[in-house]
């Protein structure tokens, strides 16, 4: 690391292990008092890397709650690619939400949402490839490999089932600057009760609405919130092409977490399950767009 510039005022850092990313993170102090954040990765991602940073700093002047980006570059000798944030303030929202009253967790999910409205002004790039184009490969891709992989759900009927009648719902969706893993394990809540965004490695573009596939993780960890999180990205009630278009990004990540969580042990296969079992009970066995959680 002693090619970051700056490198010299770090008098403490610390792995952090939490995760999934891949990539090496570090809680970082200076001399000065500072707290950042230090990512780092293989010098392969360079590009891709910039291109976050260019993004965040969009996302940053927008207000949005979030590290401010400081610097990104090669190090290690041009081996690793490193990029540099401010760190931010609080507690994981994941183990936060239980503990908060009903009123506290609608109120968090409504102040989610209106933060994703806004991270969504962000437009893509001019796409050579259409939303229908770009996300039918995605899911014919997924649908193979479950179908390849030797573990199955009770109930996957019902979701492929729902898939195939409804896959033609993505024809004319708008693209935009998605986080790309938006829900409560990558929000951080103050001891004011601000609500910060971070973690946007997986950082994607295309339909705003497919943004919504991750708020199973929200929905179990506080239904409260997860209804919040709809009624402040709408502002209202959401129409019912939302909630047939979530049913089928949420079926569509159960088909594909289970082959997914086999690289990772019996732990992660187990939760893909259960939450596979959430899913048909949220949508009545694929019968309801609308998920129980949010009447």
């Amino acid at each position: 690391m002693r090619d970051i510039p700056n490198y010299d005022s770090f008098v403490h850092i610390r792995p952090i292990e939490k995760g999934w990313s891949g990539e090496e993170k570090f809680y970082v102090e200076t001399g000065e008092g500072e707290r950042l954040l230090l990512r780092m990765a293989d010098a392969t991602q360079l590009g891709r890397k910039q291109l976050e940073f260019a993004l965040l700093e969009q996302a940053f002047s927008l207000g949005l709650p979030m590290p401010r980006p400081i610097n990104v570059g090669l190090c290690q000798k041009g081996s690793r690619v490193y990029s540099l944030f401010t760190w931010c303030e609080g507690e994981d929202a994941e183990a936060i939400l239980p503990a908060l009253s009903a009123r506290e967790q609608y109120a968090l999910g409504l102040k989610s949402g209106e933060l994703l409205r806004l991270l969504h002004t962000i437009p893509a790039p001019r796409a050579a490839l259409t939303w229908e184009k770009r996300y039918n490969e995605k899911l014919d891709r997924k649908l193979k490999e479950y179908e390849e992989c030797s573990l199955s759900f009770t109930g996957d009927a019902h979701i492929l089932r729902y898939i195939k009648v409804n896959r033609h719902l993505v024809a004319g969706r708008p693209q935009c600057f998605q986080h790309g893993d938006y829900h409560v394990g990558n929000m951080v809540i103050s001891g004011g009760g601000g609500l910060s965004i971070i973690d946007f490695n997986r950082f994607d573009f295309g339909d705003p609405w497919e943004e919504f596939n991750r708020i199973v993780f929200s929905a179990a960890a506080s239904p409260k919130f997860a209804k919040g999180q709809i009624d402040g990205y709408f502002g209202g009630d959401p129409p019912l092409t939302f909630f047939r278009l979530l049913a089928l990004y949420i079926a569509v990540n159960a088909i594909g977490a289970l082959p997914w969580a086999m690289a990772y042990g019996q732990d992660e296969v187990d939760t893909m399950i259960r939450q596979a079992e959430d899913v048909l009970s949220w949508f009545t066995d694929m019968t309801s767009p609308v998920p129980t959680w949010y009447g």
